[in-house]
């Protein structure tokens, strides 16, 4: 069975600097971006071909949260945006899973409040300047 059911990821948090270990139970539609930047190489002897290698990786996450004051992922998630503190993290595919661990800081967390739904919170999170490299793990 290799097809992965989005509603069997897991997403934890925790304090910045170690891995995190706090599951995020308020949390869904989770989109992990990975992209390496590009470093242009071409030369005359492409035969008209334009060259590239990759160069450093990116990673951002989006996500949506329901906007829960008592919640403690959404404390934290909301406490380290306005603080401009980091927040451990780690996307995995599902328990015991691949994915992502690093510490983050939270770039966006922007409240919705539609007329029939809960007020949620639509998040993005991206790899931050740390003493905790970055892992796929």
């Amino acid at each position: 069975m290799g097809a992965k059911l989005g509603l069997n990821a897991k997403a934890y948090y925790g304090t910045a600097g170690s891995s995190a270990t706090t599951e995020i139970t308020n949390i869904k539609d989770v989109t992990l971006n990975l992209e390496k930047g590009e470093a242009d190489v071409t030369t005359r002897g492409g035969n008209g071909w334009r060259q590239t290698l990759a160069t450093l990786k990116e990673g951002s996450i989006e996500f949506e949260m329901v906007w829960d004051p008592d919640d403690g992922a959404f404390g934290a998630v909301k406490d380290a945006y306005f603080n401009d503190t980091l927040i451990a993290m780690k996307f995995l595919d599902e328990a015991g899973g691949e994915g992502l661990d690093a510490d983050f800081t939270v770039t966006n967390l922007t409240r919705n409040e539609a007329l029939e739904e809960a007020i949620t919170a639509s998040v993005t999170v991206k790899v931050a300047y740390s003493d905790r490299a970055p892992q796929w793990v």
